[in-house]
């Protein structure tokens, strides 16, 4: 069928209007100041329209329209508006061509990356927060036509619930949320787009610790999400595997948390973790009789031939003797099998028992430390440190540990980088400067770690554009809930 000028005009014009309209994805940056990433945007599919284009949408086209030539016209030229930032103007010849033609040529799917472009601006003008509820289920509501027009739905419904979790958690419930997140997983299984797997493990996390999620589930999904991390990182190309690079800088010690819930991995995960931790450094037998303990509270079978090779170096070389029977001997042969909550009961035997100060005030800080490594309850750990200063004065050690959890928590009060994550070094850095004026025998340590949290603190821009100042007083939110003073890190 013959195409006259007008037609053929412009065709040519949409074309290269869809040619120069690639999506490219930011990546965020490398600095401890790093913003949140941007979801990644499939680059946009050029499709000659002097060509009959291959259909994939069961919604209306050009095609199906008598005036598809005006509608053709009105993508044109609310691209056109939106690249000058004139939203009004954008907004109205996007519906035209949006709800008359939402399936394009179809093939072409940049107008719905526009709407959300769109109605993000107008949510960021709306005066009243029920004008912003209208524009954020107006985006919901986009991406659901996306959904229903290209399929692609695991792709989308990790990009949907990645915008929610960053910019619009406020409007809508977290379980919403939560569930694009895990139909995201479901589809797309390893091969799950790396922007999912921070906010993923962070709602995850928060959701099994306030009891909303089973242990079954969220064991589930953390396996998946390793599953993820293995894959993802061997199969990345160009820029994905420097976001690959932040994303194993946070997800992973996440993840590590679970360990503190028993029968929460099974023992695959800890062979796989911590015999490679072993063989590290299998000189060191710290690392050893950590490695070993870990992978015991997995309960990996004794006849496993890592199990044995370990058993084998722990009663041997890295041999130390029990203490005489007692609640001492029993905390410390559970603590070794890797049955740390049996450990902790006996210790506890141990210390009501005992008359000397100093033993007593030594395992409650073992007990701290057992929280603090082996079960990850930060919270507990920090209970039984206090508890452990309260019994010797003038001892730093309880007081450096402390700030050892301060400085490891940004994965828990934070996305792992940004502001939230970073203030928790104020609180940290208090408590190594504490340690060291009250035992100048923790100095040393007291001031290397003091040198390196200083660099990871929010900048003095980070700061200022939060409206304050260095030297004012701050409270740290999350588990955490102290008072410090702001500090900038040195340039």
């Amino acid at each position: 069928m013959c195409i006259n000028q007008k037609q053929e005009s412009m065709k040519n014009i949409l074309l290269k209007t869809i040619f120069y309209s690639g999506l490219f994805m930011l990546l965020w940056s490398c600095t401890p100041k790093t913003i949140v990433p941007l979801a990644e945007k499939k680059p946009v599919e050029v499709v000659p329209l002097e060509d009959p284009p291959q259909r994939l949408t069961p919604c209306r086209t050009f095609d199906d329209l008598s005036n598809g030539e005006d509608i053709m016209t009105a993508f044109v030229l609310y691209r056109d508006q939106l690249k000058l930032k004139n939203y009004d103007e954008a907004y109205k010849l996007w519906k035209i061509a949006m709800h008359t033609a939402p399936g394009s040529n179809g093939r072409v799917q940049y107008h719905f990356d526009d709407g959300v472009t769109l109605f993000n601006h107008f949510f960021s003008k709306a005066q009243t927060e029920e004008e912003k509820k209208q524009w954020v289920d107006s985006i919901s509501w986009l991406y659901e036509k996306r959904m229903e027009c290209f399929g692609d739905e695991a792709y989308l419904y990790g990009r949907k619930a990645f915008d929610f979790y960053y910019y619009y958690k406020n409007y809508i419930p977290q379980d919403s949320i939560y569930h694009w997140f895990k139909k995201a997983i479901d589809g797309k299984k390893e091969k799950t787009d790396y922007f999912v797997v921070n906010p993923f493990v962070k709602i995850l996390w928060d959701k099994f610790t306030d009891g909303s999620i089973n242990q079954e589930e969220a064991s589930h999904y953390a396996n998946e999400l390793l599953s993820i991390l293995d894959y993802g990182p061997k199969n990345c190309k160009d820029t994905e595997c420097q976001a690959w690079e932040i994303i194993n800088e946070y997800a992973p010690k996440l993840l590590a948390n679970f360990e503190g819930v028993q029968d929460f991995y099974a023992c695959e995960y800890y062979i796989s973790k911590y015999y490679r931790q072993y063989q590290e450094n299998p000189e060191d037998c710290e690392n050893v009789n950590l490695s070993y303990r870990k992978i015991r509270s997995g309960n990996c079978p004794e006849e496993m031939p890592e199990v044995k090779e370990l058993k084998g170096i722990v009663s041997t070389r890295c041999y130390v003797a029990p203490p005489d029977p007692g609640p001492l001997r029993r905390a410390f042969d559970a603590y070794n099998a890797g049955k740390f909550r049996e450990a902790i009961n006996n210790f506890k035997e141990f210390i009501n028992t005992s008359d000397d100060t100093d033993q007593k005030a030594k395992y409650t800080l073992v007990i701290a430390k057992i929280y603090y490594a082996e079960m990850v309850n930060y919270p507990e750990a920090r209970r039984y440190a206090l508890a452990a200063a309260g019994l010797k004065s003038g001892w730093g050690e309880p007081y450096m540990l402390i700030g050892k959890l301060y400085a490891s928590s940004g994965p828990l009060c934070g996305p792992g980088r940004g502001w939230d994550s970073q203030i928790v070094t104020w609180a940290a850095v208090d408590k190594f400067i504490y340690a060291k004026s009250i035992d100048s025998s923790v100095a040393p340590e007291a001031n290397k770690l003091i040198a390196e949290y200083n660099r990871y603190m929010p900048s003095k821009e980070d700061i200022f554009s939060r409206l304050l100042k260095e030297g004012d007083k701050y409270r740290i939110p999350c588990w955490i809930q102290e008072d410090t003073v702001i500090r900038a890190a040195p340039k």
